[in-house]
């Protein structure tokens, strides 16, 4: 894979599926995936749209957060690939503020429009008593 990744503009479609993890409203955002998507967040294993709606809801709801791309790349046979950061603290101490360098990793079963076969998210290092 690191002989034909290519860095390249950040497709709206991730920049949709970022705002709708920070701001929880899936419209859009979520479009990609489907009933069939499986995410890997870590060590936990989702499977499906709404699951995975339920599980950013559990893990995002107690914060106020805010995801960037810092970097994206084509990976080619639909591997894209998402460097980021989130800066996130809790809402009952937003002065907290804590920051944690993320990579997902999005396996395509189809690029138009774009569908979310596999995603795969990796987060951390971060001080996870001053979020949770």
């Amino acid at each position: 894979m690191a002989d034909n990744a290519q860095a390249t503009a950040v497709p709206g479609w991730v920049l949709e599926f970022m705002d709708a993890i920070d701001t929880l409203e899936f419209g859009k955002g979520f479009a990609p995936l489907t009933d069939n998507t499986d995410m890997y967040f870590g060590a936990a294993h989702i499977h499906g749209v709404e699951a995975i709606k339920e599980f950013f809801v559990k893990i995002d709801a107690p914060l106020v957060i805010s995801h960037e791309v810092l970097e994206f790349w084509t990976a080619g046979d639909g591997v894209r690939l998402l460097r980021g950061e989130a800066v996130m603290a809790k809402k009952s101490e937003p002065e907290r503020v804590v920051r944690a360098p993320f990579m997902h990793i999005f396996y395509l079963d189809q690029e138009e429009p774009v569908r979310i076969r596999t995603l795969r998210v990796t987060a951390g290092p971060l001080q996870t008593d001053a979020v949770m």
